[in-house]
């Protein structure tokens, strides 16, 4: 899959695109609010999908447009360098501009892109409203690395680039040679030395994967043409005197590529704003977007100010409540939670930033919905989107959904911008967590944090890379925690000490259950329902309709689509279990995200897109057959029934987090689903149905607990 394919927190609302002398350049338009914000092209290395971590919250607010650099995504790669020029790349901009009705737009440029946004600027005022520059390239500093870039740019030396280098260690690596004969070695020196502040294993990835949906002659043409790198320092301070309109420039202090003493010489030439990002790389954007998305705002909006609160609405206390969408589990339990709360605080009014299949319980409970939700991208689609037959790698799945957490988590800083909450409660809501860490000036409440797991862990089949990743990851998270204690005021652990698996969190870091006991209160397990209302199986089999003369086999894989493989394996299993067992009664609940078309049409068998009180069946039936997922397995240990479960591949959590739990209860049967047939899944069910179970009991008590300890925030 590559980058373009991937799963996108927001779509263009229109795409096209410009043809000038043959030479077809894509471009994307997204939002209709104003003014038009113009995202520039950087290095033909990369597209514009670079701008991913800006362009949904840019758009919310905005107009955003983007276009491909000649040389890659879908845009054409000419041969010849005449058509790389910095000229062309500014005549592309502003027939984009022309092609999308735009008279004026501000223009942001990235690291290459500052040439062909002075040029626009420059020779077509009228056309900028503003300049906003980042990790600029622009050398005419007296630093080394600007030296270097000045030295490549002179014509004497310009045969050098085509011979073949005595070293390719450092900028050394900058040679036509070593670019058309190890491209990818080249990609990654340069990945690696763009984005080299600590734990960018992800935008390191992500420039690799852009820059090999390139070629290297389009690199290498697009290196060589007229004005391709700086020109002299005279010409580049004339060009950039010519500017106009408002300036920003934004620049990490640990910029490898161009220099910070760079954009400090641009901003005194234009008289421009500087936002410093300390210790920051090349790729400031992707590394720290939500400074970069603050800064491009404020900057377009003198009104916006980041990090104020808003007025209180009522005198009553007000609870924000972010819960997971990944699965309906989070939704149930985070409903008995601010239930307990709301006895414990009566007057407290609870809001949910929220989405599908959330949405769904919380509508069937009368919860309210805060209106923002709306803007939330799908989580739920893109896990769906990365799982394939029963698989979900679901540590890459989260590591690839940065994009839409990066979207999300500026929806809920709008929201608490601009309405004053008493209370953040975030149930894995991981881009809360993550970016309140990351930028802790914008915590103005109270935050408590659930999660009934720690620690990301390596799957087996991953080797040393995954090991390092998941490290690097985890490494991430003890940082944040240990720099940036007073983030989290609560963090509740939704199970017990014993429930968190054993082993570390990686080389040179703490043991999970160590670091866990250390950083995390425990509330038990909170299954979300009153299990003494379930006592009576007889009479809830009778309120249910199920006869008391036969066996029910309840089939369920929760709120994501990707357990329609089981479904199918299951129901193709059906027959041969209906012969060992006359009096079975197989019910299938497919779940809100299965296409029930696309299930087998099996005489006897019942099927239902969905169930109210899923865990009401659950605990009538005599046997359930489920994925690995942890609420529904510990509903059915909770109310004692046999089971089958079926960890998906890949899914790190599935396979040790909840596994290991399952184990400690005494609870479940665990399948596997690539060695389990629909004869042997027949034989399973015919010896599990009906089983009596003597697994270790399930608090009762564990929403209580959870509340206890938020509401304490709220005095």
């Amino acid at each position: 899959m590559t980058q373009q394919e991937q799963t996108r927190a927001r779509y263009p609302d229109s795409e096209g695109y410009i043809e000038r002398d043959g030479v077809k350049v894509f471009y994307e338009v997204y939002g209709d609010g104003d003014p038009t914000i113009l995202f520039c092209p950087t290095w033909t290395l990369i597209h514009s999908r670079v701008w991913k971590l800006q362009i949904a919250y840019l758009a919310r607010h905005f107009r955003v447009i983007v276009f491909d650099p000649r040389g890659n995504g879908r845009s054409d790669r000419p041969r010849t360098r005449e058509a790389y020029a910095e000229k062309e790349f500014a005549q592309d901009a502003l027939d984009v501009l022309d092609a999308t009705g735009t008279e004026q737009a501000f223009v942001v440029g990235l690291s290459r892109g500052t040439q062909r946004s002075l040029l626009l600027a420059a020779e077509h005022p009228d056309r900028v409203l503003g300049l906003i520059f980042i990790g600029p390239f622009f050398a005419i500093s007296r630093t080394v690395a600007s030296f270097k870039w000045r030295l490549m740019s002179n014509p004497r030396l310009a045969p050098l680039f085509f011979r073949k280098p005595i070293s390719t260690r450092g900028f050394l690596a900058f040679n036509a040679v070593h670019v058309r004969t190890n491209y990818r070695a080249f990609v990654e020196w340069f990945a690696a030395t763009a984005t080299a502040e600590a734990h960018s294993t992800k935008a390191f990835d992500d420039v690799v994967g852009w820059a090999l949906e390139g070629d290297p002659e389009s690199l290498v043409l697009s290196s060589v043409a007229d004005n391709a790198v700086p020109m002299t320092r005279r010409d580049q301070t004339a060009l950039a005197e010519k500017v106009q309109c408002p300036v920003l420039v934004i620049s990490g202090t640990k910029d490898k590529i161009t220099p910070h003493a760079d954009a400090k010489e641009l901003v005194r030439v234009t008289g421009g704003q500087l936002v410093t990002i300390d210790g920051g790389d090349h790729e400031p954007h992707g590394r720290h977007p939500v400074l970069v998305n603050h800064a491009i705002r404020e900057f377009m909006d003198p009104t916006f100010r980041p990090g104020t609160t808003g007025k209180r609405s009522s005198g009553r206390p007000r609870a924000l409540f972010i819960s997971s969408p990944i699965g309906l589990g989070h939704a149930r339990r985070d409903v008995a939670i601010a239930q307990e709360l709301r006895r414990l605080v009566p007057d407290l009014q609870v809001d949910w930033l929220a989405q599908d299949p959330v949405t769904r319980v919380l509508a069937t409970e009368g919860e309210r919905l805060h209106p923002a939700s709306a803007f939330l991208a799908s989580e739920s689609g893109h896990i769906e989107a990365e799982s394939a037959e029963h698989d979900l790698h679901a540590f890459q799945a989260i590591r690839r959904m940065d994009e839409i957490l990066m979207a999300n988590f500026m929806v809920f800083d709008d929201v608490v911008r601009e309405e004053r909450y008493d209370l953040w409660i975030g149930d894995e809501a991981w881009e809360l967590d993550y970016h309140l860490h990351e930028n802790p000036s914008l915590k103005r409440a109270p935050f408590a944090w659930l999660t009934d797991f720690v620690g990301f862990l390596p799957m087996p089949e991953g080797g040393e890379r995954e090991a390092y990743l998941t490290t690097d990851y985890n490494a991430e998270m003890v940082e944040h925690i240990a720099n940036q204690p007073q983030i989290r005021d609560r963090s509740i652990f939704v199970g017990n000490p014993d429930d968190v698996v054993p082993g570390g969190l990686g080389a040179g870091l703490p043991g999970i259950r160590e670091w866990t006991e250390q950083h995390f209160d425990f509330s038990g397990y909170i299954t979300g329902f009153d299990q003494s209302d379930l006592k009576d199986r007889e009479r809830l089999r009778h309120d249910l309709g199920y006869r008391p003369d036969e066996r029910v086999c309840l089939v369920t894989v929760g709120g994501s689509g990707v357990g329609g493989h089981l479904l199918r394996k299951v129901m193709e299993a059906f027959p041969a279990a209906k012969k060992l067992v006359p009096e079975l009664r197989m019910v299938v609940v497919a779940g809100p995200r299965v296409d029930l078309s696309a299930l087998p049409d099996t005489p006897g068998l019942e099927v239902h897109a969905y169930v109210a009180d899923l865990y009401r069946h659950l605990a009538a039936c005599d046997l359930a057959v489920v994925q690995g997922g942890l609420t529904t397995s510990m509903e059915l240990t909770a109310v004692g029934r046999p089971f089958l479960y079926f960890p998906l591949r890949h899914h790190f959590e599935q396979n040790f987090h909840v596994s290991h739990r399952l184990d400690r209860y005494g609870a479940g049967c665990r399948m596997d689903y690539d060695e389990s047939t629909p004869e042997s899944i027949a034989e399973a069910i015919a010896e599990q149905i009906g089983r009596d179970v003597t697994y270790r009991p399930v608090e009762t008590d564990g929403a209580r607990r959870a509340a206890e300890r938020i509401a304490e925030l709220l005095n």
